[in-house]
């Protein structure tokens, strides 16, 4: 490898011990290697061990740092790119493991960094550069078998639609939003988020011996503290938490140190906090205490909103290591980031008996530390104790880029000037706890309040190609009836690209800890043993005769299972520990030049007839700029403020018609119930024809729920959509519109009266959408014109109708 950058890059980023755990988990393939011969090698392991191997290395390899920074030898963004699709590749059932040898090789003998980059760009130059995956389909025909550029769907609790929030729904779903990136028993959270408060060491130490000084002590050594209540009932603990907080305040105060902005303690476990959905209550938690006075005075009232570490009491030790308890936790954490919009991450506690955990959640999911015990283990007690009095706001998790107490700004640097924006409005804040978490402000660049602008934000996974990007590119090109760009940038937060991994958890090892939720299991090895052999003599070839094997179990603790790639059954899938594919989400600021509103807040169902009118002109203007949007929904279709056009917003999960392979991005998250029946049962690539589709299942989800302008939406048994397995949706969606009887009387009896004009233009779109009753099967331009018509035609109606 002559290329002076990648040698550059290469000396700087070592693999050092990154490897190890690969290596470890495959002493037989090692060893097999050592042993034959160039032209027999492998000739005695089974094929599919060998492709497990060779995925594990790629996501071993992907989880280096230099991947991320290496170039891509086929034009994508990095080699982590290359590896992504390198993956893939390998995951079929046609590809030929010889070609991963080399490299097994060079990883298994521990050759030079150099020499093992070298053997990955060969194996990807043969294996991805080499036309090996297919091309997005023409828009001639329609593929009834999903290609591998199709980035699989996931969906979380940011993901509903008209939802009660009720916990026997959000539960199962928030649980699953999180698990797959859970780590828990992890060595270095409290010296991770914890450590650089200044004088923390100092102050613990202080307040810890004033209260082993007092007159009677407070603590002592191999005793504990006085006053912990034995039984640790709920209501107890609460009062010892409470009381001591205070009193760690006092002793501080009393030592000379003063926190910049007090916070109190709040134990309402039976009182259930506004700013929810849902009715939720809280166990403890620290809150901003708005009077910023070190004695509390008078009944002060929280919400949400001000809770800034969350808390969740057990009086069961043994509950520490139960997933209901983080659940719990979880659910509270949701809360708070659906009202704090500018949060980055949350902290929070459990404390399970005396047995204490800190937690620190974020976009990506949740890490929490090893167990102490609040007795034994005073000093960590107090220290967490003072860390979450004492730390600032963006050690809390605030955005240091968006400040000021009661107008907020935040500044851009747009075309080589800087930009002071103002934040007005808050539009949107998706309520979850991983994922995009998009927020949009409505806000102006200061001294120019006559234009108005939109601020988004979002967590992007780092592979996804960026959105202001493609927008950029589509207001360039002159496409109509989309949201026109401003301006897009990476946040950076102390010098550095605001990621999770890096800048939020700064550097946390990912590989350590455990995750509780994936099943551990065991996986055969499978080598021709050479003492049962049926081959005679010394040699290595492959018996002619079925050949008896001699399978060894790798240990449990070198394995952990988890969710597969597409091929693989879950028993043949395991993920060693420090293998995981790395997930990485990037904050990223787009701007954009025009503000609409909710076509829930049309005046009229003509005004809402006319925004989506305007949204399919903009998704086809979009296809002739060889953009597909692929995330029609309710949110994303608005009316203009004076309700003379409608236009789309959110290129998320757009992308070019042209790209020659998927982003390599882990997963995307749409809203289920407006995807079209094909894209539900997953069988299909994603063309326009389903964006058509959502088109329909956006007005048909506004005629059921909404009751006219300013009135609360209407609870409907299809709340219940948002919850269901895609596939099952889909028949349900399948089974309501296919015939034609079934679905005008669906129409008439679930429709409000609000909305039973717009009964004719919904039967419409269904004739044009599922012809002759059943589901599309060719790609159709037509359509485009066949359902603006329709639209057009029911808006003139209405307003004969008015006249």
């Amino acid at each position: 490898m002559t290329d002076t950058p990648r040698s550059a890059i290469i000396k700087a980023k070592p693999i050092a011990h990154g490897l190890d755990a690969f290596r470890e988990s495959a002493p037989l393939l090692s060893r097999e290697l050592n042993n034959s011969s160039p032209t027999t090698q492998l000739d005695r392991i089974e094929n599919e061990v060998v492709q497990d191997h060779a995925l594990d290395l790629i996501s071993a390899l992907q989880i280096l740092p230099a991947s991320r920074i290496l170039p891509s030898s086929s034009g994508g963004k990095n080699l982590f790119s290359d590896l992504s699709r390198l993956n893939l590749a390998i995951n079929t059932s046609d590809f030929d493991v010889r070609r991963v040898v080399p490299l097994l090789a060079a990883v298994l003998n521990y050759e030079s960094d150099t020499d093992i980059w070298e053997k990955v760009y060969s194996l990807v130059e043969s294996t991805v550069t080499t036309g090996t995956e297919p091309s997005t389909p023409p828009l001639s025909g329609l593929s009834r078998t999903a290609s591998f550029q199709q980035t699989p769907w996931t969906f979380n609790t940011g993901s509903f639609a008209d939802t009660s929030d009720l916990r026997r729904n959000v539960d199962p779903i928030l649980k699953n939003e999180v698990e797959d990136n859970l780590r828990i028993d992890h060595p270095d959270v409290f010296d991770t988020f914890f450590r650089q408060i200044p004088r923390l060491y100092e102050m613990t130490a202080t307040v810890l011996q004033s209260c082993k000084d007092a007159e009677p002590p407070l603590f002592q050594e191999d005793v504990g503290w006085a006053d912990w209540p034995p039984g640790c009932e709920e209501a107890s603990v609460l009062q010892f938490l409470s009381r001591h907080i205070d009193h760690f305040l006092l002793l501080s105060d009393k030592h000379g140190f003063r926190p910049s902005k007090r916070r109190r303690c709040i134990t309402t476990p039976n009182k259930p906090i506004p700013g929810s959905i849902s009715k939720r209550k809280l166990d403890v938690g620290l809150a901003y205490d708005s009077n910023n006075e070190l004695e509390e005075s008078g009944k002060q009232g929280y919400n949400w909103s001000h809770i800034l570490i969350p808390g969740e009491l057990k009086s069961n030790p043994r509950e520490d290591s139960h997933s209901s308890t983080w659940l719990d936790l979880v659910r509270y954490v949701r809360e708070v980031f659906s009202a704090q919009d500018t949060r980055r991450f949350v902290l929070g506690f459990t404390l399970c008996g005396s047995t204490m955990r800190i937690w620190e959640f974020d976009r990506l999911g949740v890490v929490g530390s090893t167990p102490f015990d609040v007795n034994k283990d005073a000093h960590v007690f107090v220290s967490v104790v003072m860390g979450c009095l004492w730390m600032s706001e963006e050690e809390l998790g605030f955005d240091p880029t968006i400040v000021g107490d009661g107008r907020r700004y935040t500044s851009v640097q747009r075309a080589g000037q800087m930009e002071r924006l103002c934040l007005q409005d808050l539009i949107k804040r998706q309520r979850s706890v991983a994922g995009r978490a998009t927020t949009c402000w409505k806000g102006s660049v200061v001294d120019m309040a006559e234009q108005s602008l939109v601020i988004k934000d979002s967590w992007e996974y780092e592979e996804r190609p960026e959105e202001g990007l493609l927008l950029k590119e589509a207001t360039e090109a002159g496409v109509e009836n989309v949201a026109r760009y401003y301006h897009h940038e990476t946040v950076c937060i102390g010098g550095s690209v605001d990621d999770v991994l890096d800048n939020v958890r700064k550097g946390l090892n990912n590989a350590a800890g455990r995750n509780p939720l994936q099943r551990r299991g065991t996986r055969s090895e499978s080598v021709i043993s050479p003492i049962t052999s049926d081959v005679s003599g010394a040699g290595r070839g492959r018996s002619r005769g079925r050949s008896r094997t001699m399978t060894r179990k790798r240990s449990s603790n070198s394995i952990q299972a988890s969710m597969p790639p597409t091929k693989r059954s879950c028993s043949d899938s395991p993920v060693k520990h420090g293998m995981q594919q790395r997930k990485n989400r990037v904050h990223r600021r787009l701007i954009m030049q025009d503000v609409g509103k909710s076509i829930f807040d049309a005046s009229s169902p003509r005004a809402l007839l006319m925004a989506l009118l305007g949204g399919i002109k903009g998704h086809e203007s979009l296809l002739d700029a060889k953009i597909l949007h692929r995330d029609v929904s309710v949110g994303n279709v608005m009316l203009t403020m004076a309700e003379d056009d409608g236009f789309l917003i959110d290129l998320d999960l757009a992308i070019k018609l042209d790209r020659e392979h998927a982003s390599g991005a882990p997963s995307k998250t749409g809203t289920k119930v407006f995807m079209a029946i094909g894209a539900l049962y997953g069988d299909e690539d994603h063309n326009f024809m389903h964006d058509l589709e959502s088109f329909f299942w956006v007005l048909f989800w506004i005629g059921v729920h909404w009751n006219g302008p300013g009135l609360p939406r209407r609870r409907t048994e299809y709340e219940s959509w948002n919850y269901k397995d895609t596939r099952e949706l889909a028949e349900v969606k399948a089974g309501k519109v296919l015939e034609q009887e079934k679905f005008d009387k669906e129409v008439d009896k679930n429709f409000t009266a609000y909305c039973k004009v717009l009964i004719p233009c919904i039967r419409e779109l269904r004739r044009a959408v599922f012809p002759g009753g059943k589901r599309w099967t060719t790609e159709d331009r037509q359509l485009y014109s066949r359902m603006k018509s329709i639209l057009q035609q029911a808006r003139g109606d209405l307003e004969s109708a008015e006249q």
